[in-house]
Formats: C-alpha cells, sequence, structure tokens
C-alpha cells in the first residue's frame, strides 16, 4: 500500500496551524494571534502568520521524523474565513507545491471540521452542529454532498461572544473568557430567537449591551450564553427528529463550552442517540483537520492547479 503524508494549513482566522497526516497518524503544531483591546485586524494577523510559520513546520516535520521531500501532497484551507490570512496560507501552498513539485490540495474548512470530528469521535453519519466565530449551522452529509438544514441568519455564535467581550472592555475579548465570566453569574431575561432550524442572535446582543446599564457583567454573559446556546439546542432537536439521526457530532471552536456541551448532551440522552465532541485541540482551528481532509480529497485526486489556488472568502460547506 502507498503510503501518502499530506501536509495541512489552516490560515482562515487568528490560527495559523501546521498538520501531518499519513492516513493513520496525526500531527500538528499552531500559535494563535491574540488582539488586545481590539478585535482581529486582518493585516496584524496575517503578519503573525508569517512570523510563526518556519517554526510550525518544523514543529511537525521533527514530530513525525519526516522532511518536506516525502510529502505526497500539500492541502491548505482555501476558504471561508479572512481574506488576508487566507491570502498568507494560499502563497504560503503554492510556495511548497512549486519548490518541491507537489500537488495543492483545497480544503473547504468548515467541512475539515466535521471530518476531524467524525475521525476522533468514530462517527459514520452524524447530524453535525457546528458552531465558530463566523459559522453556526445544523449540517447534514448525503451522498458526499453537506446540506445546511439550519444557520444563524445575521452573525456567528462565536462573533456574538467576542464582540459583547469589546464591547465590555475586555483585554482579550474571547469566548474562553466569557465562560469563565458566566460560571459566577445568574440567569437575568433576554431575547430568545428561533425561526424554524434557524437562529438569530442580533436582538440578543444589543439587549445585552443595555443591560449593562443595570445588571452585573457576570449575569449577563450567563443568560447571553444560556439563551444562544438553548436556541440552538433548540433547532437542533427539530433537525434531529427531521433526518432520524443517531449520532450528534458538535465541533468548531465553540463546541469547547461545557454549558453547551452539557445542553445538548442531556438533549440527545432524551432521544437515545449517541452525543460526541472531539478533542479541545481538534475543535479549535488546527492544521491537522486539513491534512486530515486534504489526505481523503488527494486519494480521490481533487487537486487544483498553482493558478487556482486563491482565497474563497465565502465559501459555503455546502457549495462546491
Amino acid at each position: 500500500m502507498v503510503i501518502m503524508n499530506v501536509l495541512g494549513i489552516e490560515s482562515t482566522a487568528h490560527t495559523l496551524g501546521i498538520g501531518l497526516f499519513d492516513g493513520k497518524n496525526l500531527f500538528h503544531s499552531k500559535d494563535m494571534y491574540k488582539p488586545k483591546n481590539e478585535g482581529i485586524i486582518p493585516r496584524k494577523a496575517a503578519d503573525h502568520h508569517l512570523e510563526v510559520f518556519n517554526f510550525l513546520i518544523e514543529n511537525v516535520l521533527d514530530e513525525s521524523n519526516l522532511n518536506l521531500n516525502k510529502i505526497t501532497g500539500i492541502a491548505f484551507s482555501q476558504g471561508p474565513g479572512i481574506g488576508q490570512t487566507l491570502q498568507f496560507g494560499c502563497s504560503l501552498a503554492r510556495y511548497l507545491a512549486l519548490k518541491y513539485k507537489k500537488p495543492l490540495i483545497p480544503v473547504n474548512h468548515c467541512q475539515a471540521h466535521i471530518e476531524i470530528g467524525k475521525w476522533n469521535c468514530n462517527l459514520k453519519d452524524p447530524l453535525t452542529i457546528y458552531v465558530s466565530g463566523g459559522n453556526t449551522q445544523l449540517i447534514i452529509e448525503r451522498n458526499s454532498k453537506y446540506y445546511v438544514l439550519g444557520e444563524t441568519l445575521d452573525i456567528g455564535m462565536g462573533n456574538l461572544f467576542d464582540t459583547f467581550g469589546r464591547i465590555m472592555g475586555l483585554e482579550f475579548a474571547h469566548g474562553s473568557v466569557l465562560s469563565e465570566m458566566a460560571e459566577k453569574g445568574k440567569y437575568i431575561d433576554l431575547p430568545y430567537s428561533v425561526k424554524g432550524m434557524n437562529i438569530v442572535f442580533g436582538g440578543l446582543l444589543t439587549a445585552s449591551k443595555k443591560a449593562l446599564k443595570n445588571h452585573k457583567k457576570e449575569d449577563i454573559v450567563y443568560s447571553m450564553m444560556h439563551n444562544a446556546f438553548a436556541s440552538l439546542t433548540e433547532a437542533s432537536e427539530r433537525a434531529l427528529c427531521l433526518t432520524h439521526k443517531h449520532e450528534i457530532l458538535l465541533c468548531g471552536g465553540v463546541a469547547q463550552n461545557v454549558m453547551f456541551q452539557n445542553m445538548l448532551k442531556k438533549m440527545a440522552y432524551l432521544h437515545e442517540v449517541k452525543f460526541a465532541v472531539p478533542k479541545n485541540e481538534y475543535n479549535a482551528d488546527n492544521g491537522a483537520m486539513i491534512a486530515l481532509l486534504g489526505h481523503k480529497l488527494l486519494k480521490n485526486k481533487k487537486t487544483i492547479p498553482v493558478k487556482n489556488s486563491v482565497p474563497r472568502q465565502r465559501w459555503r460547506v455546502d457549495k462546491e
């Protein structure tokens, strides 16, 4: 059997991740750009990726005991994501492919989250709840194609949390910081909105901002997160009843939140279906997932010419 060693490059947002998959073993290394008192500045994030990429590649090659000449193909996250950071990843993938004469494999970032989740949790055909900074979607796969059953109609769940963190003046406005605050809060009344299997968060964000005048920050954060998670749990239950799936996969950066995991776990228990969450290292953006899906795509000969290795900022999970 021919061994294929696929290198993966993840650069859709604040994290640069390098991964390697040989068909059995995963290796990866990553570094995160952490802005203070501001959101992600695309140019600064791309500069960060430029500073750390060589170190990360060396880490992965050392761990796998390989060199770039032994790589079979170069996979890269072509989208969706931030233009400047995607452009860095595309440029790095192009350079490596040309220098070492390797095929280029474009990977959809959202699909990669799903595939590594299935691989890590040993799932076959789940209803996927994908939650990240810019994406909040309910997804199924049929005949090797992905279908979105429901999604946010305005902002992603991760962006909801990060934006509110900046409104509160947090130095590092990130969902993990808000999760710690929520542990000290109690529930107050905030908007809750579900539209079939779709959800909206804009009204919740506006109401949370107004509540800062009269309520403790910890109470607002707890209630905002509770309602965001509860609304998506309701939509997920509706999708589960529609599809009759026997597995639920929660993946993406926000999937690391324990409050959300517990809500979905209870819902899954009531319907007697398996509920699974990948390891946190695979939920956060990483190069391993790009290498894993890239390996699968390379086996199916889904490569592109170098000239086509350009960012696809709005590449949906349900589009080719």
